[in-house]
């Protein structure tokens, strides 16, 4: 339900009980249905621990959800959210996850320093890479090209490059806390303590642009659908898009590249790795808040359009559905929460 009063952003309510008179899908309230799901709003319980990344498959049949307790559950992304498989063999904290781009696995970034991939239908773990001498903080695949492509950023101040069939090279950094790879897999992106997003080419294994814009480390990158802009969560407390299109006019650097700032998400004194992501349209952004409340903007605007409450715990991952008006977020209550959107 939103709140009409003008003085306080538009809100929608997570927990807003059933009226008792609903019959299946018609709302006597006057909603309409949006989703797949069995009830406008759920909570998925499973997880021991803090819940600190999320990612839907390609395809949106599944939700994959990495913890503190050092295991990833899969949930089905429809219906009744049942929890499908258990993706174990890490030794500590999961850190960041990602499906490939044909959703045939996942590949898991973890504290124990080491990176997992995963079969997403049997969860079994088919490899194992243990090349950084660090925490794994961050890992991300290209979109558009080979699935077996994986890029991974670490505190030991190096960025690799992975094929899932073999073996990796990295290129060194200062300690790295963020990383997306280009739609193209010719670009990989990085961010870290030093509040700079670096472009490099892993074709030539070079630096190809950096830019400035953030006052503290920078927490996480997201690709937008269509590969030309890039969106930085940071612990200064905003989030920020960046026009990376190769042939912009890029005279007077951060000024040119940096596009839109997006402020009302915190930050707190556990310095987590906050996440941030867009919709599958692109028209929406969001990111990870330590309030304990989901914050979704107009990407266009930079308008706040949703503040959404319903955590008892900093939120660490916010992600949206592929195909469907859905976001799911996970916070450290151990809880995840996956609700419809109204429009």
């Amino acid at each position: 339900q939103r709140h009409e009063d003008p003085n306080v952003t538009n809100q929608v309510a997570l927990y807003a009980p059933p009226l008792e008179d609903d019959v299946g899908d018609q709302r006597t309230d006057g909603n309409i249905r949006t989703s797949s799901l069995a009830e406008p709003t759920m909570k998925l319980s499973g997880h021991k621990g803090s819940v600190y990344c999320m990612a839907y498959d390609p395809l949106g049949e599944v939700l994959c959800s990495g913890s503190f307790d050092s295991t990833c559950l899969l949930w089905k992304a429809g219906g009744d959210c049942a929890n499908l498989n258990v993706l174990s063999g890490h030794k500590n904290a999961i850190l960041d996850l990602c499906f490939t781009n044909d959703s045939e696995k996942i590949i898991t970034a973890s504290a124990d320093y080491n990176l997992g991939v995963y079969d997403s239908i049997t969860g079994e773990r088919i490899k194992r890479f243990m090349g950084h001498s660090g925490i794994v903080n961050a890992v991300g695949v290209c979109r558009e090209g080979s699935a077996s492509l994986a890029v991974s950023a670490s505190d030991d101040c190096t960025a690799r490059l992975w094929d899932t069939r073999g073996e990796g090279r990295w290129v060194a950094l200062r300690q790295i806390t963020a990383v997306a790879y280009a739609n193209d897999g010719n670009f990989v992106y990085t961010g870290g303590i030093d509040n700079c997003i670096t472009a490099w080419d892993v074709r030539q294994m070079r630096k190809s642009m950096a830019m400035k814009g953030h006052t503290d480390t920078i927490t996480c990158l997201a690709l937008n659908p269509k590969g030309t802009h890039l969106l930085s969560n940071s612990m200064d407390g905003t989030l920020k898009t960046w026009d990376i299109r190769p042939f912009l006019d890029d005279t007077g650097g951060k000024k040119k590249r940096h596009d839109k700032t997006f402020v009302g998400g915190t930050h707190n004194a556990e310095k987590g790795l906050l996440n941030c992501a867009w919709s599958a349209d692109g028209t929406l952004v969001t990111g990870g808040s330590a309030d304990r409340v989901v914050h979704i903007w107009d990407e266009l605007s930079a308008e706040e359009l949703y503040v959404l409450p319903g955590h008892n715990g900093c939120v660490n991952s916010v992600v949206f559905h592929p195909k469907e008006n859905v976001v799911a977020s996970a916070s450290s209550d151990k809880s995840i929460i996956v609700g419809e959107l109204s429009q």
